[in-house]
């Protein structure tokens, strides 16, 4: 380590400075703490890791919800100079246990809610390594630690802190890196955009293995000294409630949950609370303007990736469903050629005439040498930065002024709920149905925000589709994950292919719902015929979201 890597900030000198501070640091459920005792329960969760320290990789696996330990347990890492692996605990099966032998985990730190999930699972180094915070054994391993001074640790501010997954185009989940001095930077970065001090109180419900909860949420915190009113799962009835026991003023959120909020029952004293900014992404438009009508707060909706290469930022003036202006560094480039890609044509009615000119890949000519990289898988590491430029595998498209919009992503990963995954190990899911011979699963939009799933299938011959057989099946598949399960399923005798017998998922993901091939439609726990009513009612759904453009390129 370098004389100008030890001069930069780290999570650990942030935990640290707090020692002496006897103001309130977490909020969660009945109880509250100060930053004293915070300081202190990381201080002896690092004296805990280090001793139970194993050869390999400092890897620590958490499998936890939201609260007071997560926060604990991620100060704890900072302090003992270990990295902390989010694991989602909506992964399942064989997915749960490649991610968490993927990233090296040597420990992994959970509780009896979660415990279950790793029973049966081969988990590598950690096998025999699994520690529960319910536990009387956690409590009394702790314990000898209650009042210990720091480890000594020599902490290197660029090495792995965080693994936060994410997907890319191989169809495998990418363990991307975040180092203690680039999360560091960030919580200064956002306390300073957002005016954030040690007066706010910062509402935490979004899931803390995902990197919205940790980049916007928790380190900002930290930064700011503010408090963390933790919420151990979001609840869209409880969010306002929650708000004004524990006077939240700063709610950060990723994808869907203000939509969830507003389909909540509107009361007339709904902006009656203690809000003064939410902060987030993916939100769609729509709900950005009544979310911070109805609440009586500026909402500031925000482009921006887990591994930090490119940022887009909504101005005043951004038109509907454009994600804002960036940089001249930010460009849109062919994928194929690296040429750039033209301005958007619109016609009167707003719809892009041209997109497959102006539909490109979004990129940084500038972040390359600053992005952190991808652990133990080079190979994505130089797809992300191939010939010095830095491909956020988004698609996008520009306007004549400037102002970028997203136009979806890599046809072989999808975003549901806030959350990233490939495609193909859904796919590989599909294929064990006794009926079907090949599987194409892809992302449409969702009137919402965000994609829905929807899965094009090659049926065997003869084979007619069973609605309540089909969901049956998908609920007996222990590895499919929860937000896997498709919306929409196309059930075919073929599909669209290239010569080399690859299946066109632009084709399908354009055709939608809407091919000559029947066509089913997830309503509840079965699944029932999507017919030309139910298309019509779908399109007025992003009709009433002013999001109808989204189909016009999709």
């Amino acid at each position: 380590m370098n004389a100008s890597a030890e001069a930069l900030p780290t999570v650990r000198d942030l935990v640290l400075s707090r020692a002496g501070d006897d103001s309130p640091a977490m909020r969660f459920e009945d109880n509250q703490h100060t930053y004293r005792e915070f300081t202190a329960g990381c201080v002896a969760r690092a004296h805990l890791l280090r001793r139970g320290r194993a050869d390999g990789p400092f890897h620590v696996g958490a499998l936890l919800d939201n609260g007071p330990e997560y926060s604990m347990l991620l100060g704890g890492a900072a302090v003992a100079g270990a990295a902390v692996v989010g694991i989602n605990p909506t992964r399942q099966g064989a997915e749960l246990e490649r991610d968490i032998t993927h990233a090296d985990c040597s420990l992994i730190v959970t509780e009896s809610r979660h415990r279950e999930l790793l029973e049966g699972l081969d988990v590598g180094a950690a096998t025999g390594r699994v520690l529960d915070v319910d536990s009387p054994e956690w409590a009394a391993a702790l314990a000898p630690y209650a009042a210990a001074e720091p480890p000594s640790a020599a902490i290197d501010p660029l090495a792995p802190y965080l693994l936060l997954f994410t997907s890319g185009t191989t169809g495998d989940p990418k363990a991307a890196i975040c180092s203690q001095a680039r999360l560091a930077r960030i919580g200064e970065i956002i306390v300073d955009m957002r005016q954030l001090s040690c007066h706010d109180v910062f509402y935490q419900a979004m899931p803390m293995f995902h990197s919205n909860a940790l980049m916007a949420g928790w380190i900002p915190c930290l930064t700011a000294g503010g408090v963390a009113a933790f919420r151990r799962r979001f609840s869209a009835s409880g969010f306002l409630p929650d708000v004004r026991r524990f006077g939240v003023t700063y709610f950060n959120y990723v994808g869907k949950p203000l939509t969830y909020i507003l389909a909540t029952p509107e009361q007339p004293d709904d902006a009656d609370n203690p809000l003064r900014m939410v902060f987030g992404n993916e939100g769609a438009v729509h709900d950005l303007e009544r979310f911070s009508r109805r609440f009586g707060v500026p909402v500031e909706d925000s482009y921006g990736s887990t591994e930090g290469g490119v940022a887009v930022s909504r101005t005043p003036e951004t038109p509907p469903n454009a994600l804002g202006r960036a940089d001249e560094s930010v460009r849109i480039l062919d994928p194929d050629t690296g040429e750039e890609a033209p301005p958007a044509v619109f016609d009167d009615a707003g719809k892009l005439l041209n997109p497959d000119e102006a539909i490109g890949e979004l990129v940084s000519m500038t972040s390359a040498p600053a992005f952190e990289g991808y652990w133990n898988n080079p190979e994505a590491d130089e797809e992300r930065t191939r010939e010095g430029i830095y491909w956020s595998g988004d698609l996008a498209y520009r306007d004549s002024e400037g102002f970028v919009y997203f136009a979806g992503r890599n046809f072989d990963w999808l975003r549901v709920d806030g959350e990233n995954f490939a495609a193909a190990p859904v796919e590989r899911i599909l294929v064990r149905h006794p009926d079907v011979d090949l599987a194409a699963v892809y992302a449409v939009p969702s009137p919402m925000v965000g994609d829905d799933v929807m899965a094009a299938v090659v049926r065997r011959p003869g084979a007619r589709f069973n609605p309540e057989g089909f969901a049956g099946f998908l609920a007996r598949q222990d590895d499919l994950g929860t937000k896997w399960v498709p919306r929409y399923v196309r059930w075919a005798d073929s599909l669209p292919q290239t010569e080399t017998n690859k299946i066109l998922k632009r084709t399908l993901r354009r055709e939608r719902w809407e091919s000559d091939d029947e066509t089913w439609v997830r309503d509840g726990e079965c699944y029932r015929r999507l017919t030309p009513p139910d298309a019509e009612a779908i399109r007025a759904e992003f009709e009433a979201r002013e999001r109808v453009s989204v189909l016009d390129v999709s």
